[in-house]
């Protein structure tokens, strides 16, 4: 079985049904945001991970064959 949209925790290969979208706001401009994919089981601790960082943080549903 082949996942197309894996999760972007280190050595999770679970089909992703969120994305977690940042920026880090020492070298990003205000309008670029980088997306990482996510499992369930991983949302929280990439999401956490990101914020304890002072990073802007957006999570949302992930829906393969859509861009946001």
């Amino acid at each position: 079985m082949s996942v197309t949209n894996p999760c972007s925790r280190a050595g999770c290969r679970a089909d992703a049904s969120w994305q977690v979208r940042w920026r880090n706001p020492r070298i990003h401009a205000a309008d670029r945001r980088k997306t990482w994919l996510a499992c369930p089981d991983h949302v929280d601790y990439l999401r956490d991970y990101l914020a304890a960082r002072d990073f802007p943080v957006e999570v949302a549903p992930f829906v393969p064959g859509t861009s946001s």
